[in-house]
Order: structure tokens, then C-alpha cells, then sequence
């Protein structure tokens, strides 16, 4: 299985750089993947439809280094979440009755998405954020369009093989991701004793694995096989079989505007039926990508696809650890 997943992140050398839930963002509190959240303001009730319509303009938090999301340079993003998003900007746009719709990126980290939705900033994100109840404060979640499983990743000769042989070692997660709380979690619950260093996002993570600073990397598996797949050596390293916690994965909209959520999840509710979105995850994950031309190698789960089945926006306490 070890050989599957390095194989599969070599593949991907994509993303990579990309890379980064993923990041996955943490909650309020401080949280994992997505950010930490820390509300910085009062969730506002705006009308996020009246204000776009306004202006013409929809202000899209987008990520620059995320397995869903990331930027090729010169203002240019793409990825499967970001393409998803502007599809739900084009039919924004159909149900305002607009002939034209500018999108205005925002580039997010796990740290300042929270903030930056709440000040009106931007309008929605759709990144690597994971939907937990305690970002659930602060912020509405659209229906979940990817499920993300955090995994661990190790050099193939470290002698780890899964989180009790972290023991005694030193292991780096994402500032502000929601791997930070996974990783405290099991700490507690397997009575281990164990360095945790933070790095400021994906890919200085990934340079303190590299390095040897850190003995592993804790972190959504996409994230992991991409940064993996952009390193020199990708078969130096390994992502273990271990799933840590299964997180789903969402837009994040302004906490209270139930007419702009319904418009948003009715796009992405469209795309699942028409079959668009599963095109779309196919074109991002198991072909060729840009800049390198790499492929990720990573199939549609059957978490995802559960998902898409059942449109929900249930958030990470729900979802049953594996």
C-alpha cells in the first residue's frame, strides 16, 4: 500500500506545488487544514446576492498552494475547486440576470479565511477548508464537494509505519490546519510522547520532513502525495496506509445568508447531476496538469462519491473515523 501511495504522489508532482487542505484549515478555535480560525469579527448577515449584483464583481477566496487549488503565477488559478467555483460564479450570474460577471481572486491562507469572509473581503472561498462545527461559528458551509482522509508521511527508510512508532520523534503539521487537532487527539488518546513542530504552510512543512528536522508529516493525503511528487526524490519518501480522521471538504460561506447558500449549493447540486463535477474531478486528479504536465493518480473515493450522492454539509464530527 506504501508503494501505491508513492506511486500515486510521484505521479502527481502536479499539485504539488501546488500543494497544499491542501490545507485544511482549522477552527475557530485554531484548527487544522483550513485556519484557525480565531473569529476575528461577528459572523455578518449580509446579502451576499444584492452586494455582487451591485458591484458586478465576485471577490473568490482561492488558495496558492492547496491539492484542490492552487496558482500558476501571474494571477492565474485553477484547480478542481477553483474551476468548480467559477462555474458557480457563471450560474451567479444566470440567476441575477447579469450579462457579465467579473471574478475578483483573493488569495487565502488557513490563517486569515475566517477574517477575511467576515469583513466582507470575500464573498465565498472554496479551497481546502474542512467543515467542523466549531468553524460552524463563524461561517456556513456549502454542500461538501470533497471528503479528505490526513494521512502520514515518513521517509520510506525512517522505520515508522504507523502513529505509535511516532514515539520519541519529532513531527510537523501546517500552522492553522485541522491536522494539528488530529494530531493532539491521538497524542492524548495513545498516551505518546512526541515533538510537534509547525510549519508556516505546506511546503515549508515538507522542507522540515526533507530536512530531517522533522521525522514525519501529518496531513491531508492529497497535500502529502503532491508535495512528495515535486520533491527530487519521490521514492525517498512514503504515505502510510493509516487513516488519521476523514474530513469533508467545502465552500465556506458568510454565516446567515441562507438565499446565497441555496444559490451556491443549487450550482453545485447541478454540476453532481449533470454529471460536470465528476468530469471535472477526473480532468484534475487523473490527468495531466499544469504546469508539469503530472498526473496525481488519485480516484474518486467512495467517501466523495457518498457524498455527492446525498448532498449534505455535514461537518468532521459526523463523519465516522476510519
Amino acid at each position: 500500500m506504501h508503494k501505491k501511495y508513492l506511486i500515486a504522489a510521484a505521479a502527481g508532482a502536479l499539485v504539488l506545488a501546488l500543494t497544499g487542505c491542501g490545507q485544511k484549515d482549522t477552527p475557530a478555535s485554531g484548527a487544522s487544514g483550513a485556519s484557525a480560525t480565531g473569529s476575528a469579527a461577528p459572523a455578518r448577515a449580509a446579502d451576499t446576492m444584492a452586494k455582487i449584483k451591485s458591484s458586478g464583481v465576485v471577490n473568490l477566496g482561492v488558495r496558492e498552494s492547496s491539492g484542490l487549488g492552487y496558482t500558476l503565477g501571474n494571477g492565474k488559478y485553477v484547480g478542481f475547486h477553483t474551476e468548480m467555483a467559477e462555474r458557480i460564479v457563471d450560474d451567479l450570474k444566470k440567476d441575477l440576470g447579469m450579462s457579465a460577471l467579473k471574478i475578483n481572486y483573493q488569495p487565502i491562507t488557513s490563517q486569515n479565511r475566517i477574517p477575511l469572509l467576515q469583513n466582507g473581503t470575500i464573498d465565498f472561498e472554496c479551497g481546502s477548508t474542512t467543515n467542523n462545527k466549531a468553524r460552524q461559528k463563524d461561517a456556513d458551509f456549502a454542500d461538501t464537494t470533497y471528503v479528505e482522509e490526513v494521512r502520514i508521511a515518513t521517509k520510506a527508510n525512517s522505520g515508522i509505519n504507523s502513529i505509535e512508532d511516532l514515539n520519541g520523534k519529532t513531527v510537523v503539521t501546517t500552522t492553522g490546519t485541522t491536522s494539528v487537532q488530529t494530531l493532539r487527539k491521538n497524542e492524548h488518546a495513545k498516551s505518546m510522547n512526541f515533538k510537534e513542530v509547525m510549519g508556516k504552510d505546506h511546503a515549508d512543512s515538507f522542507l522540515m520532513l526533507e530536512s530531517g528536522r522533522a521525522d514525519a508529516f501529518v496531513m491531508d493525503a492529497s497535500i502529502l502525495a503532491a508535495n512528495i511528487s515535486k520533491s527530487k526524490t519521490p521514492k525517498d519518501y512514503k504515505i502510510l496506509t493509516q487513516v488519521l480522521s476523514v474530513e469533508p471538504i467545502a465552500c465556506m460561506l458568510p454565516k446567515g445568508d441562507e438565499k446565497f447558500r441555496k444559490a451556491v449549493n443549487d450550482s453545485i447540486e447541478r454540476q453532481i447531476k449533470d454529471g460536470s463535477l465528476e468530469k471535472l474531478y477526473t480532468k484534475w486528479f487523473m490527468q495531466p496538469i499544469p504546469p508539469n504536465n503530472a498526473v496525481i493518480g488519485l480516484p474518486l473515493s467512495a467517501s466523495t462519491k457518498d457524498a455527492w450522492a446525498h448532498p449534505n454539509n455535514k461537518p468532521m464530527e459526523d463523519y465516522q473515523q476510519k
